[in-house]
């Protein structure tokens, strides 16, 4: 069976504690990390920094942004799909977040978190070992 993409950018945010920002969205189970898929015409970097804004009303400047590269895992909410993420290490410490549109809950994780909450599986594959290296 062919696997479909969900071409998305997504965002590594940590607090003083280095514990890393995740998010649930709206009828889901699953924590990833804040992001979302592009509009038609959209960079990757245009993406999350409107994705940020509209999810956890945070504004950010391209410098307070940089390119981590692509990533690829199972989707978390779409079976036979794939992710393919563009991701962004956010160099605010502990910003000022507030969750809107399709954003349920958002949660302050640690590496104690990883046993018992369901994270994506790109969130953990690929972007908290970039947070948390061991």
């Amino acid at each position: 069976m062919e696997q479909h993409v969900v071409r998305v950018a997504a965002a590594i945010i940590l607090d003083e504690q280095d514990r890393v920002l995740t998010v649930r969205k709206r009828g889901t189970s699953v924590f990833m990390q804040p992001g979302g898929k592009p509009d038609p015409g959209e960079t990757a970097m245009d993406t999350i920094r409107r994705e940020l804004a509209e999810e956890l009303s945070l504004e950010l400047a391209p410098d307070e942004l940089s390119y981590l590269g692509r990533f690829v895992a199972d989707a978390a909410n779409e079976p036979d799909h794939q992710v393919e993420a563009e991701a962004f290490w956010v160099h605010v410490r502990a910003p000022e977040v507030a969750i809107a549109a399709e954003i349920e809950e958002l949660r302050w994780i640690e590496p104690a978190d990883l046993g018992h909450l369901p994270i994506a599986p790109l969130s953990i594959d690929h972007l908290l070992p970039l947070a948390w290296p061991t």
